[in-house]
Order: C-alpha cells, then sequence, then structure tokens
C-alpha cells in the first residue's frame, strides 16, 4: 500500500508566486483579470503536482481621490511544489 503523506517543507524545490489583487490606481482590474488570478492559484493548489501555499505577502494602497478613501490589497501567494509544473511554461500568456 502507497503511503499518503503531506509534502515537507523539505520537499519543496520549486516555488512559484502567485499575485492576485493590485494596488495600482491607474490600473484597476477588471473582474475577469481577478477571476484569471484566481484561477491559476486554485490550479497551483489543485492541479498534479499539487502545490502548498509556503507563504504570502500583503500590500495595501490607501489613495485620497477628493473627498474619498480608496483602499486597494494585492495579496502574492508563495505557492511550492516537490517540482516545477509541466503546465507552468506552456500557459503562462493566459494568466495575467
Amino acid at each position: 500500500m502507497k503511503e499518503n503523506r503531506k509534502c515537507q517543507l523539505s520537499d519543496i524545490r520549486y516555488v512559484k508566486m502567485v499575485t492576485v489583487g493590485s494596488v495600482n490606481p491607474n490600473h484597476p482590474l477588471s473582474e475577469q483579470a481577478r477571476e484569471a488570478q484566481t484561477a491559476l492559484l486554485n490550479r497551483c493548489l489543485n492541479d498534479y503536482p499539487r502545490g502548498m501555499i509556503i507563504g504570502k505577502d500583503i500590500a495595501v494602497g490607501r489613495y485620497m481621490i477628493g473627498e474619498h478613501e480608496l483602499t486597494m490589497e494585492k495579496v502574492t501567494y508563495h505557492v511550492g511544489f516537490s517540482r516545477k509544473p509541466l503546465w507552468e511554461g506552456m500557459e503562462k500568456e493566459s494568466y495575467v
């Protein structure tokens, strides 16, 4: 019987950074672009080889536009893999 064990941090050989969101008020993300970013993160976590989140960076931008305050957030997930996924190089253009 094959042993089912979780991936250990020592097994990580490839790290991909996946960004969701934007803090640039001059270039806000469309809903379609945000969905593409989320789809890439889901693919990293669910497709073979399955990745795991090993860290995340959060950037928050607060801007005053007239009397209104605009808050934007960007989260960069560090997804670790035991090896580089084959699909990583093929579909790079389809994700923002």
